[in-house]
């Protein structure tokens, strides 16, 4: 078992055991070229609840190969764009010189900015802008050299793991953890633009759980929120979603995004299940007190018994509510005396026998 973070702070922030869930909302590409959009979408994430507003850096030169995807016939949300990918990742591209506004606009109105970083320079340019944690995307859990370069950096890191197998996240983890770094959540994710319900594989948080001892959270594609309630219920202390102003809007990741009052309402709903999940204690809860007695069974006579009667069977019935002595103890108490008259139907307690 690896001895990663229960907790771990995220600005002034608690994540984990303990805590609220912890909400990022990423924008990706849904700011459309625009850095007003950029923050009137982290206004929103603010309104609906959530913790971070997450935008992507990367430049398209340095993520994608246009010669290797032109090579490819593409049957996923990448082949319905029915252009050049390059070109479209091009079009996505928050530029370097927004960071900053982006950053100072977040804290200015109380949300936490962040972003998935998918170069070198932009993991530095975020150092340098102060980000309280790092995301690491499913595509790059493989990049070995750039999960180290982020873990070295000391703060937090979130770690998605679509489209990968157990063997491969558990490379990334040992990476992180020989980094020296402790505060980890690895998010449970299906990398597909939607991911169906039935891929989900909540459960996988339960390995992952078992396997590292990190924090566990999702990152979530499916349209609404049963995977995300799921994945709370499982455990999950963080979760991702995208959002978008409208799904309507033109661009690749609108349509598969939160808007702002499903955004809320996930979160509302989130809330609600926190208070359900409780404790682990089974107990009599307070609005149980006067339950467990009207409820429950308790010996009572079948006729009117006088002082001295000597119990038997038949002068026993086992009645609501829970006033006499419980049921499990009847044979204990047939052939004793009574030591007053009990009228039929009347509770038999222990102070009655003698």
């Amino acid at each position: 078992m690896r001895s990663f973070s229960e907790t771990f702070n995220i600005g002034k922030r608690k994540v984990g055991e303990g805590q609220k869930t912890y909400f990022i909302a990423d924008i990706g590409a849904n700011f459309d070229g625009s850095l007003e959009k950029a923050k009137k979408l982290a206004y929103e994430v603010k309104q609906a609840g959530a913790d971070v507003a997450k935008i992507q850096s990367f430049k398209a030169k340095k993520i994608v190969s246009g010669v290797g995807f032109s090579s490819m016939k593409l049957k996923g949300v990448h082949g319905s764009w029915k252009r050049p990918v390059e070109d479209v990742f091009k079009e996505a591209e928050f530029p370097r010189k927004w960071h900053a506004a982006f950053f100072e606009y977040c804290w200015s109105i109380g949300i936490t900015p962040s972003s998935s970083p998918y170069d070198y320079e932009a993991v530095d340019m975020m150092d340098k802008l102060g980000t309280e944690f790092y995301k690491i995307g499913s595509g790059d859990i493989t990049w070995l050299e750039m999960v180290e370069y982020i873990a070295r950096k000391g703060k937090p890191v979130i770690l998605a793991t679509g489209a990968s197998t157990l063997a491969e996240v558990d490379e990334a983890v040992r990476v992180i953890e020989a980094a020296g770094n402790k505060d980890l959540a690895i998010l449970q994710c299906i990398t597909n633009y939607p991911s169906k319900i039935e891929s989900a594989n909540i459960n996988v948080l339960k390995t992952y759980q078992n396997a590292f001892g990190a924090m566990v959270g999702y990152s979530d594609h499916t349209p609404g929120d049963t995977v995300v309630l799921g994945a709370v219920a499982m455990g999950a202390k963080v979760i991702e979603k995208h959002f978008t102003l409208s799904k309507k809007d033109k661009g690749p990741d609108h349509p598969h995004s939160m808007e702002p009052h499903e955004f809320a309402k996930m979160i509302e709903r989130t809330r609600e299940l926190e208070k359900a999940m409780g404790s682990s204690r089974k107990d009599v809860v307070a609005e149980e007190s006067e339950t467990v007695i009207v409820q429950r069974r308790g010996l009572a006579t079948t006729k009117n018994l006088k002082k001295g009667d000597v119990l038997k069977k038949s002068d026993i019935i086992e009645l609501r509510p829970a006033l006499g002595i419980y049921p499990k103890y009847k044979n204990a108490i047939v052939g004793k005396r009574l030591g007053r008259a009990i009228p039929a139907g009347g509770p038999i307690r222990w102070e009655d026998i003698v």
